[in-house]
């Protein structure tokens, strides 16, 4: 079952169908469906199932797991954009009693925060959630595996901490906020904290035959901010969209951006499978290409969210079995069939508005001792550092209102960059970070560490 639309080619939709059918055979998954979305807005929707005549569609709920940890970090980012914490603050200071205090937000939300991985036993996904009525129930007497802030560690009691941080912060229970704050905003309207119909039930699928056995669907109590959501591959489809673009009703461009930045000590293991962990999203990189979402899994439920920011494609894939499908490597591919098969278009050039003459004179080419770069302005207002052949430091700048600019990413992020000018007023050279950039290689008469040697360039004999 597909819903057709004009926005992809026939032989694009027929291959997304075909990599859905694949993955719901050969996963032995009741029913898989998925979604892909281009330009804010879904592009495709497909769905596979083993009962005939009855597969779901974009309404149906699933349950997503852990992607539940990614509307709980929008929550706290929030609380953070309005000036309520900052990330840097310890959980003792909003949150006190709790023992494992000593972590910070930021830490909590990149699993960096020191916490085991579980909460003791009984498995908290199999049973129900007034067995741990509260957080010393999911923290247990050895809430700690590794040092603070030493090792990504990924943790669900740590989840279970932020939502209880925003319970106390917000004066309201975690779904209630969730609800009012994202959910409504963002017009996610089949997102619950529990399953509404329709909504597909939780099976296991038998390793070695072809038999199922239903899964238990248990209310999470206190861990409900890591696990506990239903959702549909509609509304992820438009939770993509916002995770991508940004909203400012619920979180601003600039806060996701943010939220996808890789904030975790990244272990040799992870780098060799290209992943890192960011605030409360995964960065995967996978057919060349950097992926950035959130999986998730609880018994009876696979999902995935992945955006592929370069492409703006994104893709949604949820299924109703414990184990079979790979989510991830599903809705990855995904998102590769739809970027092969109809690129991107890149936006039309458009000229600058007016430029003040002082800035046209920073543009062109610049020397860092005998290395060569160059400064372009853009018409976003932005200028861009980078070297004219072969690799090398580089990054954008913003200007900073007061002559200055300011690093975005990479060696410079944060570092300021500074025009010089002589005391006639023209244009010396520039200060970065303490590098001096001329205009020519070793300029003699700019300032350039180690001095220049008098006798100057020679050949030789």
């Amino acid at each position: 079952m597909t819903t057709p639309q004009d926005e992809l080619l026939p032989g694009t939709r027929r291959a997304l169908l075909h990599r859905i059918a694949l993955a719901q055979s050969e996963g032995r998954a009741p029913s898989l469906v998925a979604a892909v979305v281009r330009g804010g807005k879904a592009v495709w929707t497909g769905a596979r199932t083993s009962v005939e005549g009855h597969a779901p569609d974009e309404s149906v709920q699933y349950r997503i797991g852990s992607i539940t940890k990614t509307f709980t970090a929008v929550l706290v980012l929030r609380l953070r954009d309005e000036g309520v914490l900052d990330l840097a603050d310890p959980l003792e200071k909003h949150l006190p009693g709790t023992g494992v205090g000593e972590a910070t937000l930021a830490e909590l939300l990149a699993h960096s925060g020191g916490l085991a991985a579980e909460t003791p036993g009984p498995w908290w996904e199999r049973t129900p959630g007034s067995l741990r009525p509260g957080l010393a129930d999911v923290l247990g007497e050895r809430p700690s595996a590794h040092p603070v802030g030493r090792h990504f560690h990924y943790s669900n009691p740590g989840y279970a901490l932020l939502g209880a941080l925003v319970e106390k912060l917000r004066g309201a229970p975690w779904e209630e906020v969730l609800r009012r704050e994202v959910l409504e905003p963002l017009g996610l309207r089949r997102t619950t904290v529990r399953a509404q119909a329709p909504h597909a039930g939780g099976w296991a699928v038998h390793p070695w035959a072809d038999v199922m056995l239903p899964e238990p669907l248990e209310d999470l109590g206190v861990m409900a901010p890591a696990g506990q959501l239903w959702s549909t591959s509609g509304d992820l489809a438009r939770f993509a969209a916002f995770l991508a673009e940004g909203d400012d009703r619920v979180l601003n461009a600039g806060s996701l951006r943010e939220m996808r930045t890789p904030a975790a000590p990244v272990e040799a293991a992870d780098v060799a499978s290209g992943y890192a962990y960011c605030l409360g999203m995964e960065l995967r990189h996978r057919h060349g290409r950097a992926l950035v979402g959130h999986t998730g899994s609880l018994p009876g439920f696979l999902a995935c969210l992945t955006i592929s920011l370069a492409d703006d494609v994104s893709a949604v894939v949820l299924a109703n079995c414990t184990s079979g499908p790979a989510p991830f490597t599903v809705a990855a591919d995904l998102v590769r069939i739809v970027a092969e098969a109809e690129p991107r278009l890149p936006a039309p050039w458009k000229p600058s508005r007016e430029v003040e003459p002082a800035l046209l004179e920073l543009v062109g080419q610049w020397y860092w001792g005998t290395s060569a770069f160059v400064l372009r302005l853009s018409a976003d207002g932005l200028v861009s550092l980078e070297p004219l052949t072969g690799n090398g430091r580089r990054s954008r700048f913003r200007p900073e209102g007061d002559g200055t600019w300011v690093g975005l990413e990479g060696y410079y992020a944060g570092e300021s960059l500074k025009p010089v000018r002589r005391p006639d007023g023209s244009l010396s050279h520039l200060d970065l970070g303490s590098f001096v950039f001329t205009r020519q290689p070793y300029d003699e008469a700019a300032p350039v560490p180690g001095g220049v040697d008098p006798a100057g360039w020679r050949g030789v004999g």
